[in-house]
């Protein structure tokens, strides 16, 4: 089945050139996170920030979505975090901020000038974590106290700032390249290569605790089966939908009627993404990174959100929920929607069109998203289960593994979208129906 998917995509000299393309510029990425800053001490900053990995702490997520950049003192340290902050920053400001709101209706003119805000803001984000970055180096110490930074002083600042904002629009830049010219959205495959860059080695240190006896057989057997049920339950739900029937309703344009069909609107089950475990994780590690920086009074939080611990879990849950409302609330206003479908002659079936049917989507988001909402909860805090529990050194957070499920199915079906189109068989053994002319009387 897959080799032979294989060789219909090696028939299809455009989709060849795509992924050739697509993997070429992932290389290019990954080569450049092996190039460090200069003046920089990369063995120093790789004890100190490999340590924080392996404890879920927010330096080691950091470290996890840069692909293994930040230990690295790379010149793509910052990653595309910059960019994903800034686009989140300008969506949830199109909402609220009228010139913004006019903009994103405006179409594709419109969403060109947003891309184009949002790079800006991208590069000011950049520079601005570029500096925070050269002076958090600049107080970086390892365990014997030997310094990050052998000349610090605003010469290695402005010189790591510029840097890092240079790496980042690079990066932009290979990731616009790759959805226009390769296959998938270029800036989520650049997230999941740095996420599965580290797969390989986790695997290693996994199997050598197995073989030195630190990982039981029975615990390694119950976290592979949690795994592969983690898959499958991400599956499962980013494609769950809850249809709701839409009609049109019938005009009469001279002696012709036009309208009248049915379809349906597809309200996803996690309308919002990794966002809201992304918000709900940094939210909760904030107090421990400003304890390390001896700001008085937050000691005690930071002891009583230890990771693991019930109060944590808790607290990631309740605020998971609510920022998944809260996001929901924000990009996908029901309100709005209805007020399209009325403008567009289409109505919900036994609603009236407007406030009813705002209504009525209103209620069937809030109840598929609090589903949604646990899920995303669920399946963030169980890979903390399997570190607690079972003792094993799973380097990846239920985050992490949510997106790189969700950008390899992404990918997959625009692959499969391309067999498709040209009549071959795609991944899921479907092909496209075959064309019959229509016989013409005579």
């Amino acid at each position: 089945m897959v080799l032979g998917v294989l060789a219909n995509i090696a028939k299809i000299p455009e989709l060849r050139r795509r992924i050739l393309f697509t993997l070429g510029m992932i290389a290019v990425y990954r080569v450049g996170v092996y190039v460090s800053v200069p003046g920089a001490n990369v063995r120093v900053i790789r004890e100190v920030v490999g340590g924080a990995s392996s404890d879920g702490s927010l330096l080691g997520l950091f470290n996890l979505f840069s692909g293994g950049a930040l230990e690295q003192a790379s010149i793509f340290a910052l990653g595309i975090t910059p960019y994903v902050s800034a686009s989140i920053i300008i969506q949830l400001l199109s909402s609220i901020f009228k010139p913004l709101e006019e903009l994103r209706k405006e179409g594709e003119i419109g969403q060109r000038k947003i891309n184009q805000y949002t790079r800006y803001g991208a590069v000011g984000l950049a520079l601005f974590q570029g500096f925070g970055t050269s002076v958090w180096l600049e107080g970086l110490k390892n365990g014997d106290g030997i310094a990050a930074v052998s000349d610090p002083g605003w010469g290695f600042r402005l010189l790591t700032m510029m840097t890092l904002m240079t790496g980042t629009a690079f990066i932009m830049w290979i990731g616009e390249q790759i959805t226009e010219r390769g296959i998938g959205n270029g800036i989520s495959l650049l997230i999941f290569a740095g996420i599965v860059a580290d797969f390989p080695s986790a695997l290693g240190q996994t199997i050598q605790f197995a073989k030195t006896g630190q990982v039981q057989p029975t615990s390694l057997l119950i976290a592979t089966v949690m795994v592969i049920a983690m898959v499958a339950t991400i599956v499962f739900f980013e494609r769950g939908q809850r249809r709701i029937p839409i009609e049109y309703a019938r005009r009469i344009v001279g002696r012709k009627m036009y309208g009248g069909q049915r379809t349906h609107l597809p309200l996803r089950v996690n309308s919002s993404g990794v966002i809201p475990p992304l918000f709900a994780q940094t939210v909760l590690m904030f107090p421990a990174q400003l304890a390390r920086l001896k700001v008085p009074y937050l000691d005690s939080v930071r002891d009583a959100l230890q990771r693991g611990d019930w109060v944590y879990n808790t607290a990631f849950i309740l605020m998971t929920v609510f920022f998944c409302y809260f996001y929901t609330a924000i990009t996908f206003p029901p309100v709005d929607l209805a007020e399209n479908l009325k403008k567009q002659g289409a109505f919900v079936p036994n609603k009236r069109p407007g406030k009813q049917t705002a209504e009525y989507i209103e209620y069937v988001i809030s109840r598929i998203t609090f589903g949604g909402a646990l899920y995303l909860a669920l399946v963030c805090l169980l890979p903390d289960v399997m570190r607690q529990y079972l003792k094993i050194p799973f380097p990846f957070g239920g985050t992490s593994l949510m997106i790189v499920v969700g950008v390899a199915l992404d990918t997959v079906n625009q692959i499969e979208s391309h067999l498709i189109t040209r009549h071959y068989e795609g991944f899921s053994g479907s092909s496209a129906p075959q064309l019959r002319g229509r016989r013409i009387a005579t």
